[in-house]
């Protein structure tokens, strides 16, 4: 039996690593990436934090998935490994369209959990359009619709039971009043975000504490100390960046709470949260590397759970060190008129939480598609901003990492260490995967 089942993986993803596009459904590319970003619209929408949005799309794209699992029990049960995951055993006795089921689906669960998802429903509305224009009858779609509610009624009632509508009853954040400890910083002096997340439920992971990075840099004021060091370090940057490195720096900002002044007023200025912006590059990756619908799917739902457990795991230590930002030191102890080309996210330091998502995304992806893939990042088009073209995915991460030094937000042993916990987390999830779908 053994036997059987890693014959059955192993062509699957023979099929992964090789698959072409059929001629007959050419119509089709694309579609999972469509939805997802139909999903990303919503959070751009609602300016929704980065930790949220990661949650968004792991529930998201795991119905996207269990949909196909369901009628395809030769695919990887991944969720196997998900803490308390319920058994889901939803069966069509009616002739569906398996496809159409799972887009269907991924809308329907961000219907359910997004603030804002009532406005997928016309997404929805021009999917059904769409399969009926290509000759796929209406009862064949209104069976998968039927199928499609029935998984992600599911998966939503799960998502309900990971802590999240429990943050609202927690005691409210107090900023702690000490030297080393975060402050609200300007332009907005926002309160911290999420700084509960670290109870919401992981998937992969055992907990939120499995992965702590190493010790932090100890604050210290004595511009002799290393902390003094590397606070300078950053002043130091952000005082000589060339035209490349403010490039990169806002090609990751991806930070949901900017804010413009004009006059009198502030202005939000929307932006993809970092977990959009590897949502998008897997998106681009599957079409660039022409996957079929079923493997495009396993891989959307493994980044996006991916992403959802590095924010636990990061937001876990943001709390927990509660380290103050550049921006606070550097107005204090070196030059009080300094600003960051960036503006400082609304929580602590400590790690960088670009890093840490990142470089797990970046892991996962290269796992899939090679070390040295290399690919045009253009995600960022949808804010009006040029692609960029990497080597590789660890490239991709890397330049992420920095881009947060140079955006004037983060400490180096910040994001050296955020690096080091996104590895741990991205190889230990692969792990966590059958052999079989790992190149």
């Amino acid at each position: 039996m053994k036997r059987l089942i890693s014959i059955i993986s192993l062509s699957i993803f023979f099929h992964l690593s090789y698959a072409k596009k059929s001629n007959d459904h050419s119509w089709m590319d694309g579609k999972i990436q469509n939805q997802v970003f139909a999903i990303t619209k919503i959070m751009f929408h609602d300016v929704t934090d980065p930790t949220a949005a990661a949650r968004f799309y792991a529930y998201c794209n795991l119905t996207g998935y269990e949909i196909l699992y369901q009628k395809n029990r030769s695919l990887p049960h991944l969720q196997e490994n998900f803490s308390h995951y319920p058994e889901i055993d939803v069966k069509s006795t009616d002739e569906i369209n398996i496809e159409f089921s799972a887009l269907y689906g991924i809308l329907e669960t961000g219907k359910a959990i997004l603030p804002s998802g009532y406005m997928l429903q016309e997404d929805q509305e021009n999917l059904y359009k769409e399969f009926i224009a290509h000759h796929v009858s209406k009862k064949i779609l209104d069976n998968s619709i039927a199928f499609a509610k029935s998984v992600s009624n599911k998966i939503v009632q799960y998502s309900k039971q990971d802590g999240y509508f429990q943050l609202s009853t927690l005691p409210r954040y107090n900023p702690i009043h000490a030297d080393s400890a975060w402050q609200p910083t300007p332009p907005e002096y926002m309160s911290a975000v999420q700084p509960h997340w670290r109870t919401i439920r992981v998937f992969f992971l055992d907990s939120a504490t499995q992965f702590k990075p190493k010790s932090l840099v100890a604050f210290n004021k004595d511009t002799g100390s290393a902390f003094y060091k590397l606070a300078f370090d950053v002043y130091d940057r952000g005082k000589h960046l060339t035209k490349e490195q403010k490039l990169i720096a806002n090609f990751w900002d991806c930070n949901p709470f900017a804010v413009q002044f004009q006059g009198h007023m502030s202005l939000g200025l929307k932006k993809i949260s970092p977990g959009g912006h590897w949502m998008g590059i897997t998106g681009i990756v599957c079409m660039q590397r022409k996957l079929d619908f079923v493997n495009t799917m396993f891989i959307h739902a493994i980044v996006a759970i991916s992403l959802h457990d590095a924010f636990v795991s990061c937001w876990d230590e943001k709390y927990r060190s509660n380290r103050i930002r550049p921006e606070t030191v550097i107005n204090k102890y070196i030059d009080e008129k300094w600003q960051p080309i960036l503006q400082t996210p609304p929580f602590p330091e400590y790690t960088s939480g670009h890093s840490v998502i990142s470089t797990t995304a970046a892991i996962v992806l290269a796992r899939f598609f090679g070390d040295h893939y290399s690919f045009t990042d253009s995600t960022e088009n949808y804010i009006g901003l040029p692609p960029r073209k990497f080597r590789s995915f660890i490239a991709a991460s890397d330049e992420a990492c920095i881009s947060r030094f140079y955006g004037g937000i983060h400490y180096m042993d910040s994001i050296d260490n955020g690096k080091e916990e996104g590895q741990q987390i991205g190889n230990f999830i692969l792990s966590k995967l059958p052999r079989e779908f790992i190149k």
